[in-house]
């Protein structure tokens, strides 16, 4: 008989580090749509001192073995702010990776459902990551597209089955939109409301010539941030070492003439990330960017034909003064104006309704969905 032990990560051993940040490497080794992160990447969030996680709030990381061989894996965390903000008692699970084999993975969640449980947590959700740039749910259509960003999940479709057979339910989906610039048409009557909307409003777009303007505005836009989605199921507020990791993050891969904002006297409330697709460059870097992996990742930002729109926001009291309006204006004129063929408006939660009909109703189309599940423990 073929024995399964269950291994908590020592995260100050190297060795175990690597093992749990390797094994989805191998599980999808060649694989056409997967995108594999940069190590050092992959290896933050195991990484205590530096990830502003763990400043608040704890994680643990598990392998399932078989006979020597690494066949699971799964991190389970607690994020007391989450908990203390929305009154719950909810674990996490994120950082999910798995052969087809249904006897692993649950010999490895019982081993986080016991952990969750020791903590006095009543629920299990997940996947969902350590902060907002960490995407959600497990992929459960659009098997056929490749991953748009790193941070957007990509898993083969037995994982959906694995997880359900353990008593896993929907607890919300986030579904990713396709946008084609020749059929992506915003109706006259829109550019007339928004010409309409900044002579009588004061919201106003900026844009950006280089990083350093950018960096120049970080501070408002990540206040604007951490305010943009309080209604949203995901939402807790985001610490200022948080906001900094953020945005220290996306201004690193970040074009600053797709980073949009809408301001109001000189308050950010609203914004737009777009962020060049280098999944093409990331598969060829094989989580490597030395020696050649740097150039290669620079030249596919020129060269792609696919724009990743993730993060885009209205603050709540602005979005029925005409900043919706606005914000879809700018998403066209990013696609459009800089040649992209191509565009992926990333994870958009299925309660956001109203975002979800005006994307469709100006030629948008739902392609990816990926699932939080939850499960009381």
């Amino acid at each position: 008989m073929k024995m399964i032990t269950i291994e908590h990560v020592d995260t100050n051993n190297k060795s175990q580090v690597n093992r749990f940040v390797r094994l989805p490497y191998r599980l999808y080794e060649g694989h056409p749509q997967w995108v594999p992160p940069l190590f050092g990447d992959a290896k933050l969030f195991l990484d205590r001192k530096k990830h502003p996680f763990y400043e608040h709030s704890e994680a643990d990381f598990f392998i399932a073995v078989r006979d020597g061989r690494d066949v699971a894996r799964v991190a389970a965390l607690e994020n007391r702010h989450f908990n203390d903000y929305h009154h719950t008692h909810t674990a996490q699970f994120y950082l999910f990776d798995c052969e087809d084999d249904a006897e692993a993975v649950t010999a490895l969640f019982e081993r986080a459902f016991e952990w969750a449980r020791a903590r006095g947590l009543n629920e299990i959700v997940g996947p969902k990551g350590f902060g907002p740039l960490d995407g959600y749910g497990l992929l459960v259509e659009g098997y056929e597209h490749r991953q748009m960003m790193t941070m957007m999940n990509y898993n083969y479709d037995y994982y959906p089955r694995l997880l359900e057979g353990l008593g896993f339910e929907k607890e919300v989906d986030f579904v990713s939109c396709y946008l084609p610039a020749e059929g992506f048409h915003l109706p006259e009557r829109i550019h007339r409301i928004v010409e309409r909307v900044k002579q009588r409003s004061g919201m106003q777009v900026k844009r950006f010539k280089n990083k350093r303007e950018l960096r120049e505005w970080a501070e408002r836009i990540g206040t604007a941030y951490n305010q943009a989605f309080v209604n949203n199921w995901e939402y807790v507020p985001l610490t200022q070492r948080e906001i900094d990791f953020v945005l220290d993050n996306i201004l690193i891969v970040a074009d600053p003439q797709l980073i949009k904002i809408i301001t109001y006297e000189n308050r950010v409330v609203g914004f737009l990330f777009g962020f060049p697709d280098v999944s093409a460059a990331l598969q060829r870097a094989k989580g490597r960017l030395l020696p050649f992996g740097l150039i290669d990742l620079l030249i596919e930002m020129k060269r792609t034909q696919w724009i990743a729109l993730n993060g885009a926001g209205i603050l709540p009291e602005f979005q029925g003064r005409g900043g919706n309006a606005l914000l879809y204006v700018e998403i066209e004129d990013t696609i459009r104006q800089y040649g992209y063929q191509h565009a992926d408006l990333t994870q958009v939660a299925e309660t956001a309704v109203q975002m979800r009909n005006d994307l469709e109703n100006v030629g948008g189309k739902a392609y990816k969905n990926h699932r939080v599940y939850k499960k009381a423990v």
